[in-house]
């Protein structure tokens, strides 16, 4: 578990430094760099949620999707009150920067190849169906947080954001079983393919013009670090364990839940103009710092939940 771990944190910090090379060598700017962000909130991450989908149906897995979302809901629901609670402060931009990161996890770059080395084709279909009320929430909640409240979170921006129609589509496909010849199927998994080097190259960019060593000495960062990493998670496992649910499941939703802040959250700041300086910051601290918990949390969980 361990090494699986190190290996795929390394993997994303070496295109974290592609993108920090591309911004000092000019290739990228400001201007393409949002058309990039575009492609993955757009097309990769709906692309992501379509592939998890494209498996025989089974009342089973049904049943299972079912409890994972709502605990999905439940935990986010929670998270969202904690953050609102315990993370404070007179920057207003700050406060959204800090609250958006303990919130939302990097659960489609950086679960997903975990749970597929881990857990196999099950990790991943119920890694999706976090990753589904991910989207749901922060193209609802996070654009609330992010943007001008209820200006940004519309009705026809939440219905229509790319998460939401992505997993309505997949979940369609799954539930009639409809057939999706390769035709459709290969540029489908082309396009999901990039949901993790694009994202991570934004970040690399942006990490290019910020303060990172500045950053680490904010005390407030590093408590929303914690909260994060290890506090959430194992509310988690506590909130599996007491409720009797054990097995794959619980385990691919606290894998999620365990990851690093979400990349969204730079791509987010960037988008409204928010403290993207922090923002970048706190995805590299907390993906560095993951190479360490995720281990822990998911040893834990296996013991616990699994």
């Amino acid at each position: 578990m361990f090494e699986t771990v190190f290996t795929q944190v390394i993997i994303l910090f070496i295109l974290i430094f592609i993108g920090f090379i591309l911004n000092k060598v000019k290739v990228l700017n400001e201007v393409s760099a949002k058309a990039v962000t575009d492609i993955v909130l757009y097309i990769a991450t709906p692309a992501v949620i379509i592939k998890s989908f494209i498996r025989e149906f089974s009342p089973d897995l049904l049943k299972n999707l079912g409890i994972g979302f709502l605990a999905g809901i439940i935990a986010h629901i929670i998270f969202i009150l904690l953050s609102i609670l315990l993370l404070r402060s007179k920057d207003i931009s700050k406060q959204k920067i800090l609250q958006f990161g303990v919130i939302f996890s990097n659960c489609g770059y950086m679960s997903l190849p975990l749970l597929q080395a881990v857990l196999g084709d099950d990790g991943v279909f119920y890694g999706a169906t976090y990753i589904a009320v991910f989207q749901i929430a922060t193209w609802s909640y996070g654009l609330f947080l992010m943007g001008d409240g209820f200006k940004s979170m519309t009705p026809k921006k939440v219905i229509l954001s790319p998460g939401i129609i992505g997993f309505a589509v997949a979940f369609i496909i799954f539930v009639l079983e409809i057939p999706v010849p390769s035709i459709i199927r290969e540029p489908i998994n082309y396009m999901a393919s990039l949901n993790t080097p694009l994202p991570m190259i934004i970040i690399g960019y942006h990490l290019a013009n910020s303060n990172f060593l500045k950053g680490l000495l904010d005390i407030r960062l590093l408590f929303a670090t914690v909260l994060k990493l290890v506090v959430f998670p194992l509310i988690a496992i506590f909130g599996f364990y007491i409720c009797g649910i054990k097995g794959t499941m619980p385990m691919a939703l606290t894998t999620c839940i365990s990851a690093p802040t979400a990349a969204l959250c730079t791509m987010f700041a960037s988008k409204f103009e928010r403290d993207t300086s922090l923002s970048v910051t706190m995805v590299s601290l907390t993906t560095l710092l993951s190479i360490i918990s995720m281990p822990l949390i998911a040893t834990l969980a296996e013991k616990f939940i699994g």
